[in-house]
């Protein structure tokens, strides 16, 4: 039986609850357990409890990604190298447009990786906005903006041979270029209106010349009237990291991690072995310098794993609501509502804004098109809908509530590498994303019709 509607109404109270509250763990840990109430009625405990297992278990990657990012950071700052590289970085970005612009450049720089991009750049630039008197949500706002829609544009990318083994898995796309994943993707990236309309707007702003709006506006003034590149709700986020410029140490204990960090994760592919191989690189380098002694390194190694706890309470969180979501057949009432108003010409735009919303409310895009791709794609196909536009329709729609979700995975390790509350940076940006999402709407309805 189908429960979609109530896993719907389920996602509304969870959005107007955390947005109300400010306290979204709660909320998606209650929804979740509503779900599975619903699901299991009396069993709903212990199926609760074996789902959540089962997304600690499944997921345990993406916890020790977080965790040893905070401890990579943690020793980063510890090291207190980053005000070296803080120095040269604001000799270079020598005012407000210098700084935004840079960190646009580096977040298409580092393509492999959502994950890699926000957290790794995050850490790279905060020290600069905070000399330049940025606000920190332009920070988590680029660092967000250049995640996931920089990773579906770039072939090169975790997003592109996920999502491209996917699409081929449907007999409708194996035809269109001969069974290659790298072809068959590359087709579509032309016509993934949302990131190319994202990177857009993102351009824009960081020239100066798209105008300040909502949250982000408010930042700003707030900057303006106290200095503060951070307000006092994520203060939090950053005491331990506040320190004097006069005790700055040399720019390569900060730069020769976090290049093998890179490096690495582009060698491998695994983000899990490139932090432990760079946090052994700094054990070598601190210890070796004498600028801690082993027990002082790991004691911020501890704390910095600590520290993300937050993080990944608010991630296994999500990803149990995800689960039991996707257990109530959200999914399938979405597309099994929209299928009366699908025509080819139209099918692109709806199949946009369906994976949009359920990868806004999921709150995981690869999932979303895991469900989704299957039943899309046939279905264009039969309705006799462009499958090119069909699959940037699906790549658009997952990068645009992969952007949008104040909840998702992306959207809080951005908001974290920039050392924000997670619900002021989706605040901040979310007009941005809005006008994106209108935009691309219109792109696809004008690409259904001319294609």
């Amino acid at each position: 039986m189908s429960y979609g509607l109530i896993a719907t109404l389920i996602v509304l109270v969870i959005v107007v609850g955390a947005i109300t509250t400010k306290k979204c763990e709660a909320f998606l840990i209650a929804g979740s357990m509503v779900g599975a109430l619903v699901l299991w009625k009396q069993n709903f405990l212990t199926e609760w409890v074996s789902t959540l297992e089962g997304v600690m278990s499944d997921e345990a990657y993406v916890i020790l990604i977080c965790g040893l990012f905070g401890s990579l950071v943690a020793l980063l700052t510890a090291s207190k190298g980053s005000f070296g590289f803080t120095k040269i970085v604001t000799k270079i970005c020598s005012t407000e447009r210098k700084t935004l612009f840079t960190t646009f450049l580096l977040g298409i720089l580092i393509f492999v990786d959502d994950y890699l991009n926000v957290l790794s750049i995050g850490t790279a630039m905060k020290g600069s906005y905070d000399k330049k008197k940025v606000p920190r949500e332009a920070l988590a706002y680029l660092l967000d903006s250049t995640g996931a829609p920089v990773c579906v544009l770039i072939p090169f990318s975790s997003w592109a041979a996920y999502f491209g083994a996917i699409f081929l898995q449907q007999d409708c796309v194996k035809s269109l270029a001969g069974g290659s994943l790298m072809k068959t993707y590359l087709m579509a990236v032309p016509y993934c209106v949302y990131p190319i309309v994202a990177l857009i707007i993102v351009f824009l702003f960081c020239m100066g010349w798209f105008p300040k709006l909502g949250g982000m506006k408010k930042a700003y003034d707030r900057v303006a009237a106290t200095g503060k590149t951070y307000s006092d709700i994520s203060r939090k986020y950053n005491i331990g990291s506040e320190y004097g410029e006069e005790e700055g140490r040399s720019v390569w204990f900060f730069v020769i991690p976090l290049a093998v960090l890179v490096g690495i994760a582009v060698a491998t592919g695994d983000l899990v072995v490139a932090a432990i191989i760079a946090i052994l690189v700094c054990m070598v380098l601190y210890i070796g310098a004498k600028i801690m002694t082993f027990s002082e390194f790991w004691d911020t190694f501890v704390k910095g794993f600590a520290d993300m706890l937050p993080i990944i309470i608010l991630l296994i969180s999500a990803l149990t609501f995800q689960k039991i979501a996707s257990e109530m057949e959200m999914t399938e009432f979405f597309v099994d509502l929209c299928k009366p108003i699908m025509s080819g010409a139209v099918f692109p735009m709806i199949a946009f804004i369906i994976v949009g919303l359920l990868a806004f409310m999921i709150a995981n895009a690869w999932g979303v098109c895991t469900l989704v791709a299957p039943v899309l794609l046939p279905l264009g196909a039969s309705a006799g809908a462009n499958i090119v536009l069909v699959m940037a329709a699906i790549l658009s729609g997952c990068a645009f509530g992969n952007h949008a979700c104040f909840y998702c995975d992306t959207t809080v390790l951005a908001s974290n590498g920039a050392g924000i509350d997670n619900l002021e940076h989706a605040g901040s940006q979310l007009p941005y994303v809005l006008i994106g999402a209108a935009v691309s709407v219109i792109g696809f309805l004008i690409l259904g019709l001319v294609m």
